[in-house]
């Protein structure tokens, strides 16, 4: 699974963003393993209703999921600095401005906190995502990172699942 691959294990983190649900395929789990909350956010309400859905179907705690309708990009997390100990960005890199989205992504965490970010793999036999011209390489992704002057990033992962580009477990620098 995704998850262990990026070392996300039942209860290394307490408090966990995830900036855009999606239909909660990786937000159920990931709920089911943060010890105390995993917070996600998204534009659309239907993605945010489907994934309480699937929460509720997978029998996660209610306390444990809190679903934020919110364009993060425009206004931000709405949270201090510091907030959360872990912060996801699946599949969404494919933005305008990756820098300020990893940047701003970065800054909820604590000192040490975890960024763990994955995308699409820049190949054309991937059935699914966006178009290829939009799909950053690894090497732009652990780029736009370090441009943060926020993250580090560790040696590269092994063994990725076919549809994922890299598995990034990006740290932040104390600040």
């Amino acid at each position: 699974e995704i998850l262990d691959s990026l070392g996300f294990l039942p209860g290394a983190h307490a408090r966990v963003a995830e900036l855009g649900c999606g239909y909660g395929t990786f937000s159920v789990p990931v709920a089911q393993r943060a010890r105390e909350l995993l917070h996600t956010f998204d534009t659309d309400e239907g993605m945010l209703r489907r994934t309480r859905e699937r929460a509720e179907s997978a029998g996660v705690n209610a306390r444990a999921l809190l679903t934020e309708r919110r364009d993060v990009v425009a206004t931000g997390y709405g949270h201090p600095p510091g907030s959360f100990d872990a912060t996801l960005l699946f599949n969404i890199l494919h933005c305008q401005d990756p820098v300020s989205m990893l940047r701003d992504a970065a800054l909820t965490l604590e000192p040490h906190g975890r960024l763990y970010a994955i995308h699409w793999r820049h190949d054309s036999s991937t059935p699914r995502g966006p178009p290829m011209g939009i799909r950053p390489r690894p090497e732009q992704i652990e780029e736009w990172a370090l441009a943060t002057g926020i993250l580090k990033t560790p040696p590269r992962a092994r063994g990725l699942p076919a549809m994922a580009l890299r598995l990034g477990v990006l740290e932040s620098v104390s600040r």
